[in-house]
C-alpha cells in the first residue's frame, strides 16, 4: 500500500477500462492493447464465456490492477456448480462477488454484488445455489452493503455487477430493460437497488458499472440507454457491447473497452471506446461528462 502522499497523487488522475461481457472474445490481442493503452485498473463484468477455463486463466495472469464479477453464462450448463467454481477458482481473489477489493494502485475501492445474476429482480440459479447455499433478496443486499462499508471512506467507491439495479426503467431501451420479451419491463436486480439505498446512507456512491444487457437490443429495436446518473449523483454504466470484437466497415479489427476517468476523487467522463489492436483511438462515444449529466 502507497503512503498518504503518493496514494494522493494517484488519486488525482485515475483512468480505469472496462470490459463489458466478453461471451468467449477475449485473447492476446486484448492483452496486448491493454499494455498499450496503460490504464491504472481493469474491470470486468462477467459472461466471461459458457464456462470454458481459458479466460478466467488468461485474466488471472494480468499483471494490470483488476477486479472481475462472473455472471450466470460463467456456470456454463452446470447445475452443479462445479463448473462455476471452477471459474472462482482461478480468478481467486480478483473475483469480487459480495466482497471488497481494494486496488492499491492505483487507489480504489471496488464492492461486488450478486455473482452469477440474470437480473429479473432476484433469483438464483440452480449452479449459484450449489455454489453459494441459498440466502434471501435482503441476505444478499446486506453482504454488498457490509463489503461497501468496509472500504477505505477515502477512496472512490464503484459496485461491479453482472446485471445492473431494478429502479433504472421499464422501457426496453432503458439499461436493465428487457428487450427480447413483450411486455418489456424492469429486468434489474432488486438486492443490488436496495444495495445501493443502504450504502448511500453512510458514505458517497458514485458508480455502478454493469453488463448483462446486451447493447442491440432484440428484434430491431435500435441500442440501449447505457448510461444514466440518478438524482443522489450515482453514475450508472451499462459495458455490455456485444460483440467487443468487430471490425470496421473496411474490415479493419476493433476492440471495445468502456473507460471511465476521474479527477480528485470525482467523474469527470464516461465513455465508450473502440481501439485498433496497436492501441489507436478509433471511435469515442462519450456518455458523460461532469458538465453534462444525463439523471436516470
Amino acid at each position: 500500500m502507497q503512503d498518504g502522499g503518493s496514494l494522493g497523487i494517484r488519486l488525482a488522475e485515475l483512468r480505469i477500462a472496462i470490459a463489458g461481457d466478453l461471451h468467449g472474445q477475449w485473447d492476446r490481442s486484448d492483452e496486448q492493447l491493454l499494455e498499450q493503452l496503460a490504464p491504472d485498473a481493469l474491470l470486468v463484468v462477467g459472461d466471461l464465456s459458457d464456462g470454458q477455463p481459458q479466460i478466467p486463466a488468461r485474466l488471472a495472469k494480468l499483471q494490470l490492477p483488476m477486479a472481475c464479477i462472473l455472471g450466470n453464462h460463467d456456470a456454463g450448463r452446470d447445475a452443479s456448480g462445479r463448473t462455476l467454481q471452477r471459474q472462482l477458482d482461478a480468478l481467486a481473489d480478483r473475483h469480487c462477488g459480495w466482497n471488497l477489493r481494494e486496488l492499491h494502485p492505483p487507489g480504489v475501492a471496488v464492492v461486488g454484488a450478486r455473482p452469477a445474476s440474470a437480473g429479473g429482480g432476484f433469483h438464483l440459479n440452480k449452479a449459484a445455489l450449489a455454489v453459494f447455499g441459498p440466502l434471501t433478496l435482503q441476505q444478499s443486499a446486506d453482504r454488498i452493503t457490509e463489503a461497501a462499508l468496509r472500504a477505505d471512506p477515502a477512496l472512490p467507491l464503484i459496485l461491479l455487477a453482472h446485471c445492473g439495479p431494478s429502479g433504472l426503467g421499464s422501457a426496453a431501451a432503458d439499461p436493465c430493460g428487457r428487450d427480447w420479451k413483450q411486455p418489456a419491463c424492469d429486468w434489474g436486480d432488486q438486492d443490488l437497488a436496495l444495495a445501493i439505498d443502504q450504502i448511500r446512507r453512510h458514505r458517497p456512491l458514485p458508480l455502478v458499472v454493469f453488463g448483462h444487457m446486451h447493447h442491440r437490443l432484440k428484434r430491431g429495436q435500435g441500442e440501449r440507454l447505457s448510461h444514466c446518473v440518478d438524482r443522489a449523483g450515482t453514475a450508472y454504466l451499462n459495458t455490455a457491447f456485444v460483440p467487443r470484437h468487430s471490425s470496421d466497415e473496411q474490415g479493419r479489427p476493433l476492440r471495445h473497452f468502456s473507460w471511465v476517468e476521474w479527477r480528485d476523487g470525482a467523474i469527470i467522463e464516461l465513455s465508450h471506446r473502440w481501439y485498433d489492436p496497436d492501441g489507436s483511438l478509433r471511435y469515442r462515444h462519450t456518455l458523460m461528462r461532469a458538465d453534462a449529466l444525463q439523471p436516470c
